[in-house]
């Protein structure tokens, strides 16, 4: 490897890509190409970046396996930052092989850290947690190690662990000041910021409150009755139960919950269950069915007691039923809240993360762009849609986690 090359390399570890390309912007060999693709990533241009970097792996010999590996990773980590999710994670699990049978540690560990930050964004976070473990962070240089303690706070953060959230994020501050990068230690900080944001709002008594996340901890290990408009749920103490496939029930429920210790009439639950504003004979017995259906799911908590206006809940075990309530009330808060993050993303993309279908996601798209909350780029497959970070609108609440004590 010559000086030019070296010297290029310390500069992109340095964080400095334009540094790196005044040394081998005119250089078209195997290494200066790779080198050039990873500058270009840096600065954005992920399409340029693919191209490069793909070039230098068809330029490296048949013998230079890892060179062509390294590729690989590179390669990867730009699907992951520019969101192109439905890829294959094959190739990297490959070159990560490869990585480890020719002694290259540090780079094998950093193709580890994409899987886990792959899995935590899709959210698998079991699967994440298995990754990260077979990790060892001595391995990695102080930037790949405050990477992988943000992918360690953010799987805290989707499982409600504050504190451990807070010493991850601790280390990566520590890690990220050692490289001396000031766009890493820009994203310890901003993932800082984003724990004491409002997290959710607390209805209660007829009143509403914002809570931050460590508050939302602490309140769903209380012995409140909590029922959660965040991952469409109901739990207390000792059980939850998912109704996030039940949308009818979910809002008896939160109804219920939002007048409780009162009753609400059942004409305000028919208009907010099924959402019509001329009741019938009709929707007074599906509205019986419905009540009876949702009252054997919640027996184990609490119980639907018919009143002369309507129908009230009941807890079983708690001292008070509470509802949590995503920050900003939106049709579209999910798709809003993985946007928040700033990156540009594709309908594909948006729908795996969020486990629905690509359409589904199109229509809140061109929903939320006639109402100038998004903007997109591009045509066809190639179409990106981004916003600017929402203020207070924080995503740990609002991506796919398995509900604390599942």
């Amino acid at each position: 490897m010559d000086s030019l090359i070296t010297a290029a390399a310390r500069a992109l570890a340095a964080g400095d890509p334009l540094g790196a390309l005044k040394r081998v912007a005119l250089r078209d060999d195997a290494p200066a190409l790779a080198l050039r693709g990873i500058a270009m990533a840096q600065l954005g241009d992920f399409v340029r970046a693919k191209m490069l970097l793909r070039r230098a792996a068809r330029a490296f010999g048949p013998h230079e396996s890892m060179a062509r590996a390294r590729c690989a990773v590179a390669e990867a980590e730009i699907a992951l930052v520019s969101r192109d999710l439905g890829e294959s994670t094959k190739a990297l699990d490959t070159a990560r092989a490869t990585l480890e049978a020719h002694g290259d540690h540090a780079n094998a560990a950093y193709a580890r850290y994409l899987q886990a930050r792959r899995l935590l964004l899709t959210g698998h976070l079991d699967d994440a947690e298995r990754t990260l473990a077979e990790l060892d962070p001595a391995a990695l240089p102080p930037a790949s190690r405050a990477s992988c303690e943000l992918v360690v706070a953010g799987i805290a953060i989707r499982r409600l662990r504050t504190a451990t959230a807070r010493a991850a994020l601790t280390r990566a501050e520590l890690a990220a000041r050692q490289a001396a990068i000031p766009a890493l230690m820009a994203e310890v900080q901003h993932a800082f910021l984003a724990l004491n944001l409002p997290a959710a709002r607390l209805i209660a008594h007829g009143d509403e409150r914002l809570l931050q996340l460590d508050e939302v901890e602490a309140l769903l290990a209380s012995t409140a009755l909590v029922v959660d408009a965040c991952r469409y749920a109901v739990r207390d103490a000792r059980s939850a139960i998912s109704l996030e496939r039940r949308p009818v029930l979910f809002a008896l429920a939160r109804t219920l919950g939002e007048a409780w210790p009162g009753d609400v009439s059942r004409a305000t639950l028919i208009t907010r269950a099924f959402r019509t504003k001329h009741a019938d004979e009709s929707h007074r017995a599906r509205l019986r069915v419905e009540v009876g259906r949702l009252r054997t799911l919640l027996r184990p908590m609490a119980d639907i007691n018919a009143t002369k206006q309507g129908f009230a809940l009941a807890p079983r075990h708690a001292g008070e039923v509470v509802v949590l309530a995503r920050p900003v009330d939106d049709a579209h808060a999910a798709v809003l809240a993985l946007l928040a993050d700033g990156e540009s993303w594709s309908s594909s993309a948006l729908a795996l993360v969020l486990g629905t279908s690509q359409r589904s996601v199109q229509r809140a798209l061109d929903a939320l762009a006639a109402a100038h909350k998004v903007d997109s780029f591009g045509r066809g497959r190639a179409r990106r849609w981004l916003t600017p970070p929402v203020p207070g609108f924080p995503t740990s609440l609002l991506l796919p986690t398995p509900f604390p004590g599942d």
